[in-house]
């Protein structure tokens, strides 16, 4: 935004300078022109009266003498001629018989003053040619030519323009600066309350955005702060619940086991299906508050990958996934489910290997418990597009069209599953774990039954081996 503020500013100064620095420099160019041909004239205008006088006395002496000490002094040619076109003086290599002389000296013996046209620049060098008629109204007793340096004019016209342009850059500099400041006293508060709201919108604890800049932005952060205290305090109180819930319940849990335990010795035959009951509940309770844990951790590790600038790491897929697959392997056998890794070729992906194998064994544990027994469970490995997909496929019953996006809904379970043990969270810890790296879960039914389940991450082109230990 800065950028684009500071662009359109500078913009504008930049034509305001334009729109001041031009027209003054044509000015001044034209202003220096008219004093070269007005000095001009004015010496044109003399020696005209010296030519005048020679014609009514007879003598030329005067005039040659003066028209000589003028080309020494400054170097500027001139030719006087009479009537009849008969040189009566010339200096400075110049003559009455040259081509454009001649045509200027026709023009002033036909009473006709005759002035250089256009303004002089910087980089002008041709001399000027000014002729001017001997003699008044009808009585024209010849003509005078001058040939005047422009280089002089040229120079004073050159610093002129520096000038102005060194004034016009000056001026463009602050118009800068000032702008900077001006973008920098408005923009600085919004990049705060930008990062503070995305910390919010991501779940982290609160921060709250500095006041400054205009007072609309002063009271807007503010409002701001006061939403996020009360945000993050609800946030926070129903984490704490989770987290504090599930801590607290597993001593109770753990004392209730224990003395379930040791009531079974002196339980009767007729109370083991009780017991047996029981005992499965505790199991499901204490999976469930990991599983809520473990949800927790998921949705803050997401919030803090999505505003930090952490260094993403990166990992080989194809490798994290095999390993994986042969770890789930004696689990499998025991259920009857065949279970088997689709070797490919090496695929890095945003990810550490750590979340990469608990994905792999939240989809591997899913597979296999409602796939059921006698079912293949495929896993694969490969590349697709930007992305990199880590896919479970099962030929299992799988779920019905209309329960595929209710696959990833917390606590949610199939109808057709509601005998097999589990919390409903897991998949719901997948996305939360995919999210934080910026991927995604997709389901879909396998062909010709079953379920497929694909992980997709960002891959990565190039980066540095991956840390040997494992974050969860």
């Amino acid at each position: 935004m800065r950028t684009r503020v500071l662009t359109v500013v500078l913009a504008f100064a930049v034509l305001a300078v334009a729109g001041f620095a031009v027209p003054l420099l044509g000015v001044t160019a034209t202003q220096r022109t008219e004093q070269l041909v007005a000095a001009r004239t004015a010496d044109l205008d003399r020696f005209a009266g010296l030519a005048e006088q020679a014609a009514v006395s007879g003598d030329t002496g005067a005039l040659t003498a003066e028209v000589t000490r003028y080309t020494e002094l400054y170097g500027e040619a001139v030719v006087v001629v009479d009537a009849r076109r008969a040189p009566v003086a010339q200096t400075g290599g110049m003559r009455a018989a040259d081509p454009a002389v001649a045509r200027l000296l026709d023009a002033a013996l036909r009473n006709q003053r005759v002035s250089p046209g256009g303004t002089l620049r910087p980089w002008s060098r041709d001399a000027k040619l000014l002729a001017r008629p001997v003699g008044t109204g009808t009585r024209v007793s010849g003509a005078v030519v001058l040939r005047a340096s422009v280089r002089a004019a040229a120079d004073d016209i050159t610093l002129r323009w520096a000038l102005v342009l060194a004034g016009a850059s000056l001026f463009a500099v602050a118009c800068l600066l000032l702008a900077r400041a001006a973008t920098r006293w408005v923009v600085r508060p919004l990049h705060r309350l930008d990062h503070a709201v995305g910390a919010l919108a991501a779940g982290l604890p609160a921060e709250h955005a500095r006041e400054g800049g205009p007072p609309e932005l002063r009271k807007l952060a503010t409002g701001f702060n006061r939403m996020a205290d009360a945000v993050s305090t609800a946030l926070e109180q129903q984490r704490r619940l989770v987290a504090d819930t599930s801590h607290q319940l597993r001593n109770p849990l753990a004392a209730l086991r224990l003395r379930i335990d040791s009531l079974q010795p002196r339980l009767p035959e007729a109370a083991t299906r009780t017991y047996t009951g029981v005992t499965a509940e505790l199991e499901r309770m204490e999976h469930l508050l990991d599983d809520l844990l473990a949800l927790a951790h998921a949705e803050h590790r997401a919030g803090e990958l999505a505003v930090t600038d952490e260094r993403e790491p990166w990992c080989d897929a194809t490798a994290v996934a095999e390993t994986q697959t042969r770890l789930w392997h004696p689990v499998a056998e025991q259920a009857g489910i065949h279970l088997e890794f689709s070797p490919g070729p090496a695929v890095r992906t945003i990810c550490t290997e750590g979340e990469l194998a608990q994905l792999a064994d939240i989809l591997l544990d899913n597979a296999i418990k409602y796939a059921g027994s006698g079912a293949h469970v495929r896993t694969r490995c490969f590349a697709e597009g930007t992305e990199a997909v880590f896919e479970v496929r099962d030929d299992g019953p799988g779920l019905a069209e209309g329960e595929l996006p209710q696959a990833g809904v917390r606590f949610w379970r199939s109808e057709r599953h509601r005998e097999v043990r589990g919390s409903g969270l897991g998949l719901a810890i997948a996305e939360q774990l995919v999210a934080g790296r910026g991927g995604r879960v997709e389901f879909a039914a396998a062909e010709p039954h079953g379920l497929r389940v694909r992980v997709l991450l960002p891959r990565a082109e190039h980066g540095a081996p991956a840390s040997k230990g494992r974050t969860t």
